[in-house]
């Protein structure tokens, strides 16, 4: 990892479109690589900027997602969403077909189903499903090439979206479709969502609970019967999964984490997350180096 990282590092697979949409289909091997830092570069930590999906057509890849390890053999789709931070450990020869889309491109429905998807593991394919995303991968990386046409830019966003609409729904055929939940899934569903987006701000059940308009003892009763952990847990675990991140994709200090996730008391933090991971915060980034 290179020296003095502060923040994690933010790809862009659309640096070079100025219409925030990026597809192609690319082979990789390791002798692409011509010295051991390309290499290195190449599997550097870092989360995209856009909204990213990754078809595997051949070959395999060793990838760890927020310090979860999955083995990727085609035919595989991998999303991952703009929040996520990524690596790649270790592949083999492959091709893979990959767009790269950001919010303001995505249909609102698109993005609305994302959001509350993720995270999403990786999914290997049927025959079917490979097909059809295949050839409508196709279709999209044709139009990409029409530069020359009027309509190139609307062109390749609609024919993107249904791209991302038809991903969308092959992961949703694999999960419970949000018109089969009960209500105590759907708050628990909706207290998720709300997490995301306040971890760093919002600790305390009773906060979640009156923005969903219910008592705390109702939320908390949802939640721990849909997923078996309190919300005080989720809480708790969102901001450490944050930490971890931060620990050891960035070189900011413990201090510098601790007040980014909303802690002013730094000793607090500091036991907090030697009480849940079962080792101090610089212990855990020292095993980076490992």
């Amino acid at each position: 990892m290179p020296e003095n990282i502060k923040n994690i590092p933010v790809n862009s697979m659309t640096h070079n479109s100025s219409h925030g949409t990026s597809i192609d289909r690319i082979s990789i091997k390791k002798s692409d690589f011509k010295t051991a830092r390309q290499y290195g570069d190449a599997l550097q930590s870092h989360r995209d900027k856009e909204h990213t999906f990754h078809i595997v057509e051949k070959g395999s890849v060793l990838i760890e997602i927020d310090f979860q390890k999955y083995t990727i053999k085609a035919p595989t789709v991998v999303y991952m969403h703009p929040n996520q931070v990524h690596r790649i450990l270790d592949f083999t020869t492959m091709a893979v077909c990959s767009l790269a889309i950001k919010n303001e491109n995505l249909n609102a429905d698109n993005l609305r189903f994302l959001e509350e998807l993720a995270p999403l593991k990786p999914l290997v394919l049927t025959k079917k499903m490979y097909t059809d995303i295949y050839d409508t991968f196709s279709l999209c990386l044709n139009f990409s090439r029409q530069t020359n046409n009027k309509l190139h830019h609307l062109l390749l966003k609609e024919s993107c979206n249904t791209l991302v609409v038809l991903i969308i729904s092959v992961f949703l055929n694999e999960n419970k479709s949000s018109n089969q939940l009960s209500r105590v899934e759907l708050i628990a569903k909706s207290f998720q969502q709300l997490l995301e987006k306040n971890y760093g701000t919002m600790k305390r059940p009773n906060e979640y609970s009156r923005l969903l308009n219910i008592s705390t003892h109702y939320l908390n009763k949802s939640v721990k019967h849909t997923t078996g952990s309190s919300v005080s847990q989720h809480i708790q675990d969102r901001i450490i999964l944050e930490a971890k991140r931060l620990l050891y994709h960035s070189d900011k200090s413990v201090k510098e984490i601790a007040f980014e996730l909303g802690y002013d008391d730094y000793p607090y933090f500091s036991r907090l997350f030697s009480k849940t991971t079962g080792m101090s915060a610089l212990i855990f980034r020292n095993k980076r180096h490992d």
